[in-house]
This record gives C-alpha cells, sequence and structure tokens, in this order.
C-alpha cells in the first residue's frame, strides 16, 4: 500500500498484492494477467477508532465492470492524527487488512 500525505489530503494506492500461486485454482491461474485481478474488493476507513470498521469507500469488480480502482483519495477537514484502516479481499475471499497512522497539517 502506498501511502501519500500533502497538507489534508491522503492518497492510497495499491501497488502490490500476492497470493501463493499453489492457493489460486488452477483452472483460474490462465485468466490472470496482471496482479490486480487477485483483488476482488478493497475498501478504506479513514478514521478509525479502535472499535469497528467502518467502510467509507470501497471498490469492487463486477462481472460488468471488472476494473478495479487501485488508488483513491480523501481530504481531511481537519488537522490532526488518524488512523487509516484499509481490507483488502482477494478473489479467494481472504481479508486482509493494513493499518496506518496518518499525521494531517
Amino acid at each position: 500500500m502506498d501511502a501519500k500525505i500533502k497538507k489534508r489530503e491522503l492518497t492510497l494506492a495499491i501497488s502490490d498484492f500476492v497470493i501463493p500461486t499453489d492457493d489460486v485454482p488452477q483452472e483460474v491461474r490462465p485468466a490472470i494477467k496482471h496482479w490486480s485481478q487477485m483483488v476482488d474488493y478493497w475498501a478504506v476507513d479513514w478514521d478509525f477508532k479502535d472499535d469497528t470498521f467502518h467502510n467509507q469507500w470501497q471498490s469492487y469488480r463486477t462481472r460488468k465492470n471488472p476494473k478495479l480502482e487501485l488508488s483513491t483519495k480523501h481530504e481531511y477537514l481537519d488537522p490532526g492524527k488518524y488512523t487509516v484502516v484499509i481490507k483488502v479481499i482477494d478473489i479467494l475471499g481472504n481479508d486482509t487488512t493494513k493499518t496506518l497512522n496518518v499525521d494531517v497539517e
């Protein structure tokens, strides 16, 4: 996960994602041409409060629209320290979580 903060705007981008090849069904492997096809869905809680994850932004693929957004931006209204939680769900249904601490000016 790449994170860049500029004043009060935070940009997040998924730069890579890996699932062990042996975990991916053999009939699915030939269809995967880019690592991003391993991600089914990702979501962000921009201000996690050490309780329940609040899905405040998400990108997911559908059959009609299989393209996944790989980056997102959020502008904070107030300066301060924020905890950001990112959840990534892969094509096998596994959930991976990343936590970032962000200082906003």
